[in-house]
């Protein structure tokens, strides 16, 4: 072959190569398919109710997932002090969710739309194990958000997570986006775009528990983390989510109408 067709058809030959793979290209499963399925030693009486239908438990997780939405409307886990490591780990492809029966959404639809793949539980809380830390690229386990808040507040209520994890103990969280009707839609699959995000943190101090509660606007914002707290009561409104709705109802009512901000170092 002359010169001069080599390298176009080498430049052609590797664009549909790149095409083919950025496209097709799915890898194994991370889940170990030889552990059965577990709900991070949840107690029953912490996890929220199910709005919107299937309910996934991965060896690290578990999550509620909404199709209309093509999202979780909530994720929940433990974070434990021997979480909070510190291993450099590679970051994996985004893969569909081998356990939602309806299929996660495709990472593809989140490509060119502004928005950012936002973790719900954060890679960074699941270090400790490589099956853990890539178990939170299932497709599942993200959101649309936006870019400044991904990396800016978002990532900071992550960070003090884990310090509040670190001084108090095990954390029980519950986290995602407000799902409602008429929100805008990215993506070949209409993947929803939350206006806002809450997150709920859990945790025992002394006989009785203790909570924080944050709603945000999906966009970044200066303020101090306590101008977003809210009681638990607000974000079951937003959401039509029942938490911790197996607890005895004299604890539900006193932990989900108050905000226990003084229980909190900020």
């Amino acid at each position: 072959m002359k010169r001069k067709y080599f390298y176009p058809s080498a430049i052609a030959v590797l664009t549909i190569g790149f095409w083919l793979f950025n496209n097709f290209y799915t890898p194994a499963s991370y889940s170990d398919t030889n552990q059965k399925p577990v709900k991070n030693n949840v107690n029953d009486q912490y996890m929220p109710s199910a709005t919107h239908g299937e309910i996934v438990a991965h060896n690290y997780f578990t999550l509620s997932y909404s199709e209309p939405h093509e999202q979780a409307e909530w994720v929940a886990y433990w974070l434990k002090r021997e979480h909070l490591t510190y291993e450099d780990r590679k970051r994996p492809y985004f893969i569909e969710d081998p356990k939602v029966k309806t299929k996660s959404a495709d990472w593809k639809n989140y490509r060119g739309s502004g928005y950012d793949r936002g973790h719900l539980c954060p890679a960074g809380d699941r270090r400790f194990s490589l099956q853990a830390y890539n178990e939170t690229f299932y497709t599942s386990n993200i959101s649309p958000q936006d870019r400044a808040f991904n990396a800016g507040i978002w990532n900071r209520l992550e960070q003090k997570t884990r310090s509040w994890c670190k001084k108090y103990g095990d954390l029980f969280i519950v986290t995602g986006g407000v799902l409602e009707n008429g929100l805008a839609e990215i993506g070949e699959e209409d993947v929803d775009v939350p206006k806002m995000f809450y997150k709920i943190i859990l945790r025992k101090k002394g006989d009785r528990f203790t909570a924080l509660a944050f709603l945000m606007p999906n966009k970044e914002r200066k303020e101090a983390f306590q101008s977003f707290i809210v009681p638990i009561d607000k974000v079951e409104q937003v959401t039509g989510i029942d938490f911790f709705k197996s607890m005895p109802k004299e604890v539900q009512d006193q932990l989900e109408a108050n905000t226990f901000v003084d229980d909190w170092n900020f």
